[in-house]
């Protein structure tokens, strides 16, 4: 009920703040690219209902179909020139404060997934991962920040992702469910922003370091250290 509670006064005030800066987004978008505004794309929720998930169109209206599909890669070229914008400083993420406002989504959880890729985490972690709501921000995105590139150094990515990041993402989402509550929700509301100045860092580690050890092809790539 207090996470709750802190999610929609967090939204309320975000959503208030931000306002200035989604005008002329909006207009650019409108006039740019496809001329789509919004992306609605379908993820897995609590207890793995499905719901609209919003975002500020990035890429072209099929790209789900075509390419890597679901999975987005550096300089994937489905991605549009403003797109790239966007996404490289999160504002295309933003419009999930109205998700957290609905009652999708918290502002801390499980990073919301298709059903494609949450049905490539470990079969007995997906019920684990799905009794929360999923976060706009979380301990697996802030872990995985950098998940564009470290695809783009694959020359399978699509495989690579499935083999090895999907099975660590679930225990690193699993894990933060064991450790959910009011002082995890803002360590990593902290650890996000702090991650968006300093993305190199290591401090994820530090703030949570019973968080299971990345294999050791991930180890170098997510900073590891322990």
């Amino acid at each position: 009920m207090v996470i709750r509670l802190l999610d929609i006064l967090f939204s309320t005030l975000a959503l208030s703040l931000l306002l200035p800066l989604f005008i002329p987004v909006v207009l650019i978008l409108r006039l740019t690219g496809e001329g789509e505004i919004f992306f609605s794309q379908k993820r897995v929720g609590k207890g793995g209902n499905l719901f609209n998930l919003l975002k500020f169109a990035t890429m072209l209206k099929d790209s789900p179909s075509i390419g890597s599909g679901t999975v987005t890669l550096k300089n994937d070229p489905r991605v549009l020139p403003f797109g790239k914008f966007l996404r490289k400083t999160k504002i295309n993420e933003l419009p999930q404060l109205f998700n957290i406002l609905f009652g999708d989504m918290s502002v801390v959880g499980p990073r919301p997934q298709t059903r494609r890729c949450f049905e490539v985490f470990p079969k007995d972690l997906q019920p684990i991962i799905s009794s929360v709501r999923p976060g706009l921000s979380g301990l697996g995105p802030v872990v995985f920040r950098d998940e564009e590139n470290i695809l783009s150094e694959n020359s399978k990515s699509v495989d690579f992702y499935d083999q090895v990041i999907a099975p660590y993402k679930g225990d690193v989402e699993a894990y933060y469910i064991k450790v959910f509550g009011v002082i995890s929700y803002f360590s990593i509301i902290f650890l996000t922003i702090w991650v968006v100045i300093f993305p190199k860092s290591g401090a994820v580690w530090k703030v949570f370091p019973n968080i299971p050890a990345p294999p050791d092809s991930l180890k170098v790539i997510l900073n590891f250290s322990r």
